[in-house]
C-alpha cells in the first residue's frame, strides 16, 4: 500500500512547499492582527454583545431618556461612559422640547457610566448623593 505523496516542486526543480506555507502563516497572522484591532476599535466585550443594561442607575436618566439611547444603540455602561457630551446633547435636542431641559445633565453620564461599568457601586452613589438630576 502506497501513501498518498504530494508533489511539492515547481516546474524549475525548486521546492515550494516551504515558501507557500510561510505565506499561509503570514497571511493567518495578520488575519489574526486585524481581527484583534477591528475588536479593539468597534468593542465586541461582552456588555456590549446584546446584554442590555440598566441606564437609569446612572443619575439623570430615566426610562425616556434610557429609551432614547437604547434607539441609538446604547444599551451598555460601556458604551455610555464612552459617548460624547455633545452626542448626548444633540440625541435629546433631536427627540423635541420635552427633553431639551435635560440637556445640562449630560456632562456627568459618561463618568458615572464608567463607574458602574467598573462596578464602584459605592463611589457612584456618594457621588449621587451630591448630583442633583444628574448636574
Amino acid at each position: 500500500m502506497k501513501l498518498l505523496q504530494i508533489n511539492t516542486t515547481a516546474c524549475d526543480g525548486s521546492d515550494v512547499f516551504w515558501s507557500w506555507f510561510l505565506w499561509l502563516l503570514a497571511a493567518f497572522v495578520l488575519g489574526l492582527i486585524i481581527g484583534w484591532l477591528l475588536k479593539q476599535i468597534f468593542g465586541g466585550t461582552s456588555s456590549e454583545s446584546g446584554v442590555k443594561q440598566d441606564l437609569t442607575k446612572v443619575e439623570g436618566i430615566g426610562p425616556k431618556i434610557e429609551g432614547l439611547l437604547n434607539k441609538k444603540g446604547i444599551i451598555s455602561y460601556r458604551q455610555l461612559s464612552g459617548t460624547s457630551k455633545s452626542f448626548l446633547e444633540d440625541m435629546l435636542v433631536e427627540a423635541g422640547p420635552a427633553f431639551i431641559t435635560h440637556r445640562g445633565m449630560t456632562g456627568t453620564w459618561p463618568a458615572q457610566a464608567k463607574l458602574a461599568e467598573l462596578g464602584e457601586w459605592d463611589e457612584l452613589k456618594k457621588w449621587q448623593d451630591v448630583l442633583k438630576g444628574g448636574v
